[in-house]
């Protein structure tokens, strides 16, 4: 045990709230199932775990860089319909994610990534054969397939939380998960590209053929980690309502998803319909009535509150700004580089390519700067780079030349969203109990993709508003594509002012003995 509260103390530099989270778990976690795997045994292990951050990106990137090539083989020419394709598979990945977690803390998180990988290998195969139906197959099928990643992306999370101890190897993993995000989208967009001169279907299908795989594989290569607690045993209908807490996702998921159709579905047949603000008054009526489930009826509730802090409330608020607004960068930067400079698919991937190495980069310098300097901190660096990637990209000219403005905005943006990520993740994962580690994942995880959905339907009204009542054009297009980076520039002004609030917050909280220590 003293091995293990050494092992704790060199948490280099951690925030004060995430150090005691570790000093609370030092005696569960320090007995954990990687002290006990060979290097290959481990090897594999984090490879079959992070594979659920890059099949996920994978599919978000397969369909961005094809879209206009799908909605030409569906006659799809309502831009707000191409956006469906993809804030539909990002919808259902922020609405699913907190129940996904719980179930892994009830049924383990093992089965529940292997059920992910499955459940999205078969609607990445509807997808494919959606070519024989129409769009709105496809448009199911990417919706009901991004439960999927829901269900895969927190239960990796957690088991890499509740095999690791708090220090630095589990601070590298989770700073190389955050880092796959750009290069899953790449090689999804480069895979899809490919394939598309072929038949565009078949990037679904061996996306489906690699799921089913990497399922086959993760039953051997993953082990079940132990826990210090017996798990829950569910032997009724009402032992699940009680301990999944039903109730409480039921109301969460259809708030969620109501709330972010409404904004979504009124890109495509304007806010006249009235299914539209009807859906939006009763997603955000049901708001209320989550907490109240949470607070007043809920046994087990799908949030933990007593895990909640003003900390973390702030940094999920500054995720929120941040990656709302990367939903609209990572969007119309696709459009950019294919409507505005007429790039094909492939070369579009070329363009957006360096996004890769850099991601790792910026990943690994977050995972150093975690351990010396406050989320806060890393938050206002954070929105900063996110700002000046808007800027480099709205004011660059259509006939601008690739290096002047767009190659710098490309190299600036992986520093914004590798900093955010891993500083939420880690401090919530040290903020809970080894049995909580599937719900810490699933608030960060929760954020990120519902924000990239509702982000981009924020942008789809506000580009529609911009160009009502003008004729299709160019110039046109340009102004409406202008219009969305601005919305985007505003969030993440407002990010940045969350940020810088919630760093005077810290510094106004610090003992005035303690300032040389604080973290800057």
């Amino acid at each position: 045990m003293s091995s293990c509260s050494s092992q704790m103390d060199h948490a280099e530099g951690a925030p004060s709230d995430v150090h005691h989270g570790e000093q609370i778990e030092s005696a569960s976690l320090c007995h954990s199932p990687a002290k006990h795997m060979s290097l290959v045994e481990e090897t594999a292990f984090v490879s079959s775990v992070l594979s659920a951050q890059f099949t996920a990106q994978f599919g978000l990137g397969q369909t961005l860089s094809i879209l206009h090539i799908i909605g030409d083989s569906f006659n799809i020419t309502n831009p707000g319909v191409l956006s469906w394709l993809i804030a539909g598979y990002s919808l259902t990945i922020g609405s699913f994610i907190l129940p996904s977690g719980r179930m892994g803390d009830v049924f383990g998180y093992k089965r529940m990534l292997l059920i992910g990988f499955t459940w999205h290998a078969i609607w990445a195969l509807i997808a494919g054969f959606s070519v024989f139906s129409g769009h709105v197959l496809f448009i199911f099928a990417r919706v009901l397939g991004g439960i999927g990643p829901s269900i895969s992306l927190p239960n990796a999370l957690a088991l890499l939380g509740a095999t690791y101890p708090p220090g630095l190897k589990k601070k590298f993993f989770f700073t190389l998960f955050a880092a796959l995000s750009p290069a899953g989208i790449v090689c999804g967009a480069a895979t899809s590209s490919l394939f598309a001169l072929v038949w565009w279907p078949w990037t679904y299908w061996s996306t489906a053929m690699a799921l089913l795989l990497l399922t086959i594989a993760g039953s051997y290569t993953i082990p079940d980690p132990t826990r210090s607690t017996p798990p829950i045993k569910i032997a009724s209908g009402k032992d699940a309502i009680r301990e999944l807490d039903l109730m409480g996702a039921t109301v969460g998921i259809a708030a969620l998803v109501l709330v972010n159709f409404a904004w979504n579905q009124a890109v495509v047949v304007g806010w006249q319909e009235p299914y539209v603000y009807v859906a939006l008054i009763l997603g955000l009526l049901l708001v209320p009535v989550f907490f109240y489930v949470e607070i007043r009826v809920s046994f087990a509730p799908l949030i933990p509150l007593d895990a909640m802090s003003a900390d973390v409330g702030f940094v999920l608020a500054c995720l929120a700004c941040a990656w709302s607004s990367f939903g609209v960068w990572v969007y119309y930067i696709w459009q950019h580089f294919e409507i505005i400079h007429g790039l094909s698919p492939l070369l579009a991937t070329a363009w957006k390519s360096p996004v890769v190495p850099l991601g790792f980069i910026a990943s690994a310098a977050s995972g150093y700067l975690t351990g010396h300097l406050h989320p806060a901190t890393l938050m206002i660096a954070a929105e900063l780079f996110l700002l000046i990637s808007a800027v480099l990209v709205v004011t660059s000219p259509p006939d601008q030349i690739y290096w002047a403005q767009l190659f710098p905005c490309l190299l600036v943006a992986p520093f914004s969203l590798d900093l955010s990520f891993p500083a939420a993740t880690l401090m919530m994962s040290n903020s809970v109990s080894r049995e909580h580690q599937g719900i810490a994942a699933s608030l960060v995880n929760s954020v990120v993709n519902y924000g990239i959905s509702i982000g981009l339907g924020f942008a789809g009204n506000v580009e529609q508003q911009a160009i009502k009542g003008e004729e299709n054009s160019f110039e046109t297009t340009l102004k409406g594509y202008r219009a969305a980076w601005y919305f985007a520039i505003g969030l993440r002004g407002l990010g940045l002012v969350l940020s810088i609030a919630f760093r005077i917050k810290v510094n106004r909280g610090q003992p005035p003995g303690d300032k040389d220590q604080a973290c800057v």
